[in-house]
């Protein structure tokens, strides 16, 4: 089995800058594309980045030119670099991966992350 565990989130101004961590255990090297969605009050979950095993990266439309998806596969462990931050980033952050083989996707247990004056 594979387990997710988040880190990073918190309380920032607008246009300030955070980093989040997904740290992955288990049966690693089953996993490939790596990522987070995020949930905000009200709204659907979207798909904020993700990272195949190869390194081509994915951006929502909203986010790109502010956050950068990253991986260390030697430390299995994926960020999110978000700069620029604005109150609509403000969302719950779900990190997950999916498994190769099977098409299992496992999931983090979710960082808060608030962006207001």
């Amino acid at each position: 089995q594979v387990q997710l565990v988040e880190s990073g989130g918190g309380l920032v101004q607008p246009g300030e800058s955070l980093r989040l961590s997904c740290a992955a255990s288990g049966s690693t090297s089953s996993i490939g594309t790596m990522g987070w969605y995020r949930q905000a009050p009200g709204n659907q979950r979207e798909l904020v980045a993700s990272i195949t095993s190869g390194g081509t990266t994915n951006y929502a439309d909203s986010v790109k030119g502010r956050f950068t998806i990253s991986r260390d596969n030697f430390k299995n462990t994926v960020y999110l670099q978000m700069n620029s931050l604005k109150p609509e980033d403000t969302a719950v952050y779900y990190c997950f991966g999916r498994n190769g083989w099977s098409g299992t996707n496992y999931w983090g247990q979710g960082t808060q992350v608030t962006v207001s004056s």
